[in-house]
């Protein structure tokens, strides 16, 4: 009975193991591209971190989060950068961050379905993005919207839909 056992027991180890060492961890390089736009507003964040487990063959096991540091916005223009900050609150709600709750592959590429919190409110979106592998480096690039609204976005002049674009190179860790 051990005999058996003991092979079982290893055979089930090295296939749990080849399932597991397929994620690979990826870290954030510059220059990367956080942008926002809708209406009137355009700009971009400067200050990203990220978690990045992906594996491009079996999406489903990728792990992926992200945070903006709201002062990291930049409008082009400081009044609006000030009055971007008082919109998002950004002294009570310093970050804004990003959890995929799941990845899968779509006809374009792949989607993360996640939590997105803003202000201290989230709300589920999908990221759809697209994934150019190049070795030891990579490219994420996606979008998504949001209606400001749903975050208690609500100062004057803050456009119905914002579409956040991302270019985000990577490299293996």
């Amino acid at each position: 009975m051990k005999k058996t056992m003991y092979p079982l027991l290893m055979l089930l180890i090295i296939s749990i193991s080849a399932f597991a060492f397929t994620l690979i961890n990826y870290k954030v390089k510059s220059p990367y591209e956080v942008k926002f736009a809708g209406g009137k507003i355009h700009g971009i964040f400067e200050t990203l971190r990220a978690n990045i487990q992906f594996d491009k063959t079996d999406p489903e096991q990728s792990k992926i989060s992200a945070t903006i540091d709201v002062e990291s916005i930049a409008t082009g223009f400081f009044l609006k950068n000030m009055h971007a900050k008082s919109a998002l609150d950004a002294d009570n709600h310093p970050t804004i961050t990003f959890v995929a709750t799941s990845v899968s592959k779509s006809s374009s590429g792949y989607q993360a379905a996640g939590k997105l919190t803003i202000k201290g409110i989230t709300k589920p979106v999908t990221i759809s993005f697209t994934f150019d592998d190049k070795g030891n480096e990579g490219l994420f690039k996606g979008s998504f919207k949001i209606v400001p609204k749903d975050f208690n976005i609500t100062r004057s002049g803050t456009p119905d839909e914002l579409t956040i674009s991302l270019t985000v190179p990577v490299t293996k860790a």
